[in-house]
Formats: structure tokens, C-alpha cells, sequence
């Protein structure tokens, strides 16, 4: 006895088992994974709006932040919340808070020195650099910290805030997140 398989009842059930297949894992990335660490993110303090891009071996997120925000408090609270969602990614965080000329421009005359703290590891030199820059440049105000990952930066200037996140890792060229 020979079977006979028609054709359509086979494509049929090949097309909505991998509907199916792939719902169900849409559904599990959506709603198990992406809005939990999009709301840890959006609920941190200090974060006025924020998107989220999580893959299998990154999360992308960029954040704008009020500027009297922590970011190393934001930073931290991201991964430690969300440590069950990130698991083994790459956490990229891009801050796009609007800067303004005079705060781009006093950045890229530190920059070089605090680069090359950075490089030689003399972390301590950061905030003395800074403050040297600062120092007679009118209603400039530099606060920056450190942990075990990255040294944060805030220039604020009257209204302009610029977020600097610098990873402790040994990097040639420019920061990503300049």
C-alpha cells in the first residue's frame, strides 16, 4: 500500500507551524525580554526618554537624560536590574542629551588629556584635568566619577549639559559614544 501525500495540506502545515514557531519566539523576545529592559531603562532616574535595540550578542540603547542626571547611577541601575535580560550581551548606552558649540568646543581642547589619562590609567588625573580646563570659563561646571567599567563625565554650561561615558578599556582612536 502506497501513500499518496497531496501537496497543499503539507505546505499548509509547514506554513503555520513556522507561524507559529516564530510568534511564539517574537512574543518571547517582546514581551519576556524587550519591554521589561525597556521600562528598567525608562524608570531609572534622571531618564526624560529612551529606545532600546536588543540582539543576540548587544543591547543598544541610547537615553536622554535631565541635566542634573547621574549617570553612573542610570548606567548601573540598567545592569543591575536588567542583569537576567542582558545576560552575557554587550551593553552599548549612547547619551543624546543636546550639547551646545562652546561646551563641544571646550571638550575637544581636554579631550587630549584626558585621553591620555585614560590611556596611561592615571584616572586620578581626570578630575583635576577637567577642573584646570574649567577653571575661568564662566558658569562651567565639571562633575565626573568612575567605576569598575567606565569614567563618567557631566559638563554643564547654563542650560547646555553634555554626558561623557568613557570605557575603562585600553582603545585607540575616539571614543564610540564621543
Amino acid at each position: 500500500m502506497k501513500m499518496k501525500l497531496r501537496l497543499f495540506p503539507v505546505i499548509l502545515s509547514v506554513i503555520i507551524s513556522a507561524g507559529v514557531l516564530f510568534g511564539g519566539w517574537f512574543a518571547y523576545t517582546s514581551f519576556a525580554m524587550e519591554n521589561p529592559l525597556s521600562q528598567i531603562i525608562s524608570e531609572a532616574p534622571g531618564v526624560t526618554h529612551s529606545t532600546m535595540k536588543l540582539s543576540s550578542n548587544d543591547v543598544n540603547i541610547e537615553v536622554t537624560l535631565k541635566p542634573d542626571a547621574n549617570l553612573r547611577t542610570v548606567v548601573e541601575q540598567i545592569h543591575k536590574e536588567g542583569a537576567s535580560i542582558i545576560g552575557k550581551r554587550t551593553v552599548n548606552i549612547k547619551v543624546n542629551n543636546p550639547s551646545s558649540a562652546e561646551l563641544d568646543a571646550w571638550w575637544s581642547k581636554a579631550l587630549f588629556d584626558v585621553a591620555q589619562a585614560m590611556e596611561t590609567r592615571h584616572y586620578a588625573d581626570i578630575p583635576t584635568t577637567l577642573q584646570k580646563f574649567a577653571d575661568g570659563v564662566g558658569q562651567l561646571k565639571v562633575d565626573s566619577e568612575m567605576d569598575e567599567q567606565n569614567v563618567y563625565i557631566r559638563l554643564t554650561d547654563g542650560d547646555a549639559t553634555k554626558f561623557i561615558l568613557l570605557p575603562r578599556i585600553s582603545q585607540i582612536g575616539v571614543w564610540p559614544n564621543d
